[in-house]
């Protein structure tokens, strides 16, 4: 489905999943000889499988519009194509199913970030990080959208992770400046997250948020358990995340090698120039 509606390649996909992409090219094979074989027809699933069918419908919006907002390769930072057609399918999804709280929840999630499209990036295409944006710039109509829908949804119905997905990007999105960002309500709504879904992004994020209420020493602590996990240990943002808190915590040596180890290890360009720069900007 990736494939299909976002036209990603296998690599693509195996990053958003984090697992190996010869790992995911196998799990495509299976499912391509398993509706071969099977012969399963394209139609509305049977009311027991609904929902299921529905949360993997969601997750696969999700994704694509993850990859087109921050592609994992490439020249560019962003693909607008992927993040446009993913928010028109999650804005169809809605009004077949406007009383589920969850498609409601990822469609705010994806307005309230794609607000802030246009001040991601600088000249020539270069990574400017969310606390230097211009927030001006930010598209204020999307995300009085965003905020209205999360917060009905919030009200209305049994709670979900993009619903929290969404409240945090609203709490960074109504904050005037960075530094009046509410990082406490963010880190209590990482929390509840976490305990949702066992997610080591959710975790990574929550490391950040920690950071920011308590010290960078508190979200290095958490980064410690993340790096046990296989389907983080060797993603460039874990090192992009522990670069970050390190030169919070005034280490700049270790910052440095670690912003190049994240450096390193994405394929995207864009990413690359902008660790790349922090390192030697330390160093």
């Amino acid at each position: 489905t990736l494939r299909a509606v976002g036209g990603l390649t296998t690599a693509q996909i195996a990053a958003a999943f984090l697992v190996p992409e010869a790992t995911m090219a196998q799990r495509i094979s299976r499912a391509k000889q398993r509706i071969r074989s099977t012969g399963v027809p394209f139609g509305p699933p049977p009311e027991p499988e609904r929902a299921e069918r529905l949360r993997v419908v969601l997750h696969v919006l999700y994704l694509i519009f993850n990859e087109g907002y921050t592609a994992t390769s490439g020249p560019d930072l962003q693909r607008p194509e992927l993040t446009g057609e993913a928010i028109r399918l999650a804005r169809l999804v809605h009004r077949l199913l406007p009383g589920d709280g969850e498609v409601a929840g990822l469609l705010a999630l994806m307005l309230l970030t794609e607000a802030r499209r246009a001040a991601r990036t600088g000249p020539g295409g270069s990574l400017v990080p969310l606390a230097e944006q211009d927030r001006s710039s930010w598209d204020r109509r999307l995300i009085e959208e965003g905020v209205e829908l999360v917060s009905k949804a919030l009200a209305t119905s049994a709670l979900g992770p993009y619903q929290l997905q969404a409240a945090i990007a609203a709490v960074h999105d109504e904050a005037p400046t960075a530094a009046e960002t509410d990082w406490p309500q963010i880190l209590a709504l990482y929390g509840v997250l976490a305990g949702l879904e066992d997610n080591p992004v959710v975790r990574l994020n929550q490391a950040v948020a920690a950071a920011m209420v308590h010290g960078p020493r508190a979200g290095l602590d958490l980064l410690d358990g993340l790096a046990a996990d296989d389907r983080l240990a060797g993603h460039h943002r874990l090192a992009a995340v522990r670069a970050h808190l390190l030169e919070m915590e005034g280490d700049a040596e270790g910052a440095a090698l670690a912003f190049r180890e994240a450096a390193r290890r994405t394929l995207s360009l864009p990413e690359q120039r902008y660790l790349e720069g922090k390192a030697a900007r330390l160093a």
